[in-house]
């Protein structure tokens, strides 16, 4: 799991109203007009985030406490924490319905970014398993279920409907089934690749890029990171319709959570 804490964000402790149970867990995306520049780049899934609580502190009418949702999904496999464990949401339509369901926003809208991502839809597995740890029961339903709206827009609604399955049917491996993103900095030296730098990471990372058609090994992979580690990790980059410096090393985290190294 990749939690992004509310420590982590500035903010606060929340301030809305606890709640130990609920009958389960109910998904919602936004609803208005999402950039897809959020593919690309995780820092803007965070002024996102920022973004939809700000504007939930100023509405007036509904009177927020705080940011409506539990925990927002961005499309790089984040869990991003709102009000958290043991809080009731704002989200669901009415206080019956908040007080049924807990409730995770994946960072979609209904233009723009409109298509969950595998590593999205993670994020959010990763949110119900975290919730039910913690006081949710096993129902998974939509914003739609029980009240009037188009939330949470038709193809997310039709994976809840399937009971939220992870991509390809993988579980996950006490906790975390694929290596986290390491950061950009882990596989530089300075402005340049880190080549000759030796990890198991680059081992399994290497694998991947072969299993996607994207090697160009005449050798290996192995542990040591090399000019065809680069070479194959750029060409996957671009298989993904990256362009110019945003498809050249290093991996980003876009990339690196479709790529679904394992954990080593």
């Amino acid at each position: 799991m990749k939690l992004v804490t509310r420590t982590q964000l500035g903010w606060p402790a929340s301030a809305a109203p606890d709640q130990a149970k609920a009958r389960g867990v109910k998904v919602h995306y936004e609803g208005t007009a999402v950039s897809e520049d959020l593919l690309t780049n995780h820092a803007l899934c965070i002024a996102e985030w920022k973004s939809i609580r700000k504007s939930h502190l100023a509405n007036p009418r509904e009177n927020y406490s705080d940011v409506a949702y539990n925990y927002a999904a961005c499309p790089h496999g984040y869990l991003l924490e709102g009000r958290g464990i043991g809080k009731r949401t704002g989200a669901n339509g009415n206080q019956t319905l908040n007080q049924a369901h807990y409730a995770i926003v994946a960072l979609l809208g209904d233009s723009g970014l409109t298509k969950p991502t595998d590593a999205m839809l993670e994020a959010i597995r990763d949110g119900i398993e975290l919730l039910r740890k913690h006081g949710a029961d096993d129902e998974i339903k939509g914003h739609c279920d029980g009240y009037a709206t188009q939330c949470p827009g038709d193809e997310l609604y039709a994976w809840v409907k399937k009971g939220a399955p992870r991509p390809g049917g993988t579980q996950p491996a006490q906790g975390q089934a694929y290596e986290p993103y390491p950061g950009a900095a882990f596989f530089m030296k300075g402005s340049r690749p880190a080549l000759g730098k030796s990890s198991p990471v680059f081992t399994a990372m290497g694998k991947r890029l072969v299993a996607v058609g994207c090697g160009r090994y005449k050798v290996g992979p192995g542990p040591v990171l090399g000019q065809a580690d680069v070479d194959s990790y750029e060409k996957f980059q671009r298989k993904l319709k990256f362009t110019g410096s945003d498809a050249k090393w290093p991996p980003g985290p876009a990339s690196w959570a479709k790529l679904k190294v394992p954990k080593v």
